[in-house]
């Protein structure tokens, strides 16, 4: 809700090239309240200084001599392209109401004026405008706010990425699809085969060694989508020696919580006599 002081604060421009109307606004408007208010007969003026100072509401006249009121809207509408246009249309005439609607006016005043109709209008028009622009206000907070998170998300995610490359043997990324995108560290000399081997097809010789029945459990988390934790698994040497492995792994979201791949550390945690 807004508080009534914040509607009579809100800038008021009257563009009428009656003297009578305008001294007739001007003095409602200051009587009911209002402490922004200010007038001009020259509608040509009315772009120009609505792009300087970006009037809450404008009370605008729609028959005037060297621009009429649908002229001043038009140029309203393309210097302020697709945002929210603040006029309520003065007019004598009942035909031009719907034409003033059409054309982008938010309401409109019937001359003569009718007091109490003038200022129900004005009120209910600039609550709508000013929350109108409270709603903008926030959306834009909003958009900066995930603008910073995302931000910082990906500095994490760097320093997550240099810090697990540092404190493992290895690392690695998949893609959505199974595709390796990113591998570090010595993979080969402490697998001894392909990393897309060893998630992946592999030939009867890069299957030697391995326990089958713990790498099957590993492909089976990585293609569930499971994370885990320092999951243990071996492998025999051609030479009798055995190596001991611990691996990690998550999956990996982007931020409209869509999935987009694998990544995971990995350890080897032989004990050498």
């Amino acid at each position: 809700m807004l508080s009534p002081d914040k509607i009579l604060n809100a800038s008021i421009l009257i563009v009428d090239d009656q003297p009578a109307n305008v001294e007739l606004l001007e003095q409602l408007l200051s009587e009911t309240g209002y402490t922004r208010v200010v007038s001009t007969m020259k509608p040509e003026e009315v772009c120009v200084l609505h792009a300087k100072n970006h009037y809450d509401l404008i009370l605008l006249d729609l028959k005037m001599p060297v621009m009429d009121g649908f002229e001043v809207m038009d140029g309203l509408k393309k210097d302020d392209s697709g945002k929210y246009l603040p006029v309520i249309v003065l007019t004598a005439e009942p035909g031009h109401k719907l034409r003033a609607l059409q054309a982008g006016a938010k309401d409109f005043i019937s001359k003569p004026f009718d007091l109490v109709e003038v200022k129900t209008r004005i009120h209910n028009m600039l609550e709508v405008r000013l929350l109108y622009k409270q709603l903008d206000e926030h959306n834009q907070i909003l958009e900066q706010t995930v603008r910073e998170r995302t931000a910082n998300l990906r500095e994490s995610e760097a320093r997550f990425r240099s810090l697990t490359e540092l404190a493992s043997d290895w690392y690695w990324e998949q893609s959505a699809t199974g595709e390796f995108t990113t591998v570090s560290g010595p993979v080969l000399e402490i697998l001894g085969i392909r990393v897309t081997a060893f998630f992946g097809d592999q030939t009867d010789a890069e299957i030697t060694g391995w326990n089958e029945t713990e790498r099957k459990i590993l492909q089976e988390k990585i293609a569930a989508r499971q994370p885990f934790l320092n999951f243990l698994f071996g492998r025999v040497n051609a030479d009798g020696s055995t190596q001991q492995f611990s691996v990690s792994g998550e999956p990996m979201f982007n931020n409209a919580c869509e999935f987009i791949g694998f990544r995971g550390i990995g350890v080897e945690t032989t004990i050498r006599p």
